[in-house]
């Protein structure tokens, strides 16, 4: 029987609505608008077998249409048992630790996975090696020059391994979230070094999800760009980022946030955008996004 999965308790409240308003004010069969209050107590947990299909899905909505085996990614990622988390609702289903029978986790759904995936130590596996040739071709395409040789040297320096930050969940999951999951999955690289697992990296790339106004024929050039990040403690990591470069993936979604915009909206642009930061940085990056989530 296979080691129970570590909890965290994450213990957050999500509120749907900007009001402070008694939700008694909510009588039944009422239109629900939107600005309902929905409170939610979610839970990280080690991914497990279960988690399967839930991770794999939240991979595909970031790595889109990319030439990627995300079922052998989601196999890395379950299989680094002292890596990385999951995010799931507490309460959806009690787990009897003591029973392999995963029936009770396939009812809770995977809100949120987290993890860092070794691109130097697992280069023979195919999807590493996916990965690998995906981030030089896209530089090669979208980044500066700097940037770009950089990312060339690096995913060939065996003494400078990179780790590949994976931190998807969904839209509507709270950046207040990212805080203990990221400083969870800080204390557990450190652990494995100390352990001499091959998790000593140089430096840390992440992909994050954000949308920009579309320009227009005729639209005044705004002074900065609009944008939307997906996860909005990655706008800290961009601001602290060593090197960047983004594409656009326009072509390669249905629409901007995968919901229906209004006549009078902005048309949003979905992009990509990869941010690297030296591994040693990972710490002050995870306490800056603490304080701006706190504010």
């Amino acid at each position: 029987m296979s080691a129970p999965p570590k909890k965290q308790t994450l213990g957050y409240e999500e509120s749907g609505s900007d009001s402070d308003e008694d939700q008694s004010e909510n009588e039944e069969g009422m239109e629900y608008t939107g600005d309902e209050e929905i409170q939610v107590d979610f839970e990280g947990r080690s991914p497990t077998d279960s988690d399967y299909h839930g991770i794999k899905q939240l991979l595909a909505q970031l790595f889109l249409k990319a030439h990627l085996n995300l079922s052998e990614l989601t196999d890395i990622i379950i299989g680094q048992s002292n890596i990385g988390s999951v995010v799931k609702q507490s309460g959806a289903g009690e787990i009897n630790e003591d029973d392999d029978d995963d029936d009770d986790d396939d009812l809770m759904g995977v809100f949120a996975v987290t993890s860092a995936v070794s691109l130097s130590s697992k280069k023979k596996v195919e999807v590493v090696q996916q990965l690998r040739s995906l981030l030089v071709e896209l530089s090669s395409s979208h980044a500066t020059e700097e940037c770009k040789t950089f990312i060339k040297t690096a995913i060939e320096d065996a003494d400078a391994p990179l780790g590949l930050i994976i931190n998807e969940r969904f839209i509507n999951i709270p950046p207040q979230l990212a805080v203990p999951i990221l400083q969870n999955l800080s204390n557990e690289l450190k652990k494995a070094v100390e352990k001499k697992e091959p998790y000593n990296f140089s430096h840390l790339i992440f992909i994050c999800k954000l949308y920009k106004d579309e320009e227009r024929k005729g639209k005044r050039k705004k002074m900065q760009d609009d944008v939307i990040w997906s996860n909005p403690e990655e706008e800290i990591i961009d601001q602290m980022a060593d090197y960047k470069f983004e594409f656009c993936v326009k072509d390669e979604v249905d629409s901007g946030l995968s919901g229906n915009w209004l006549s009078g909206d902005d048309t949003m642009i979905p992009y990509r955008r990869v941010l690297i930061i030296e591994a040693n940085k990972f710490d002050s990056v995870i306490e800056q996004i603490k304080i701006a989530v706190q504010r």
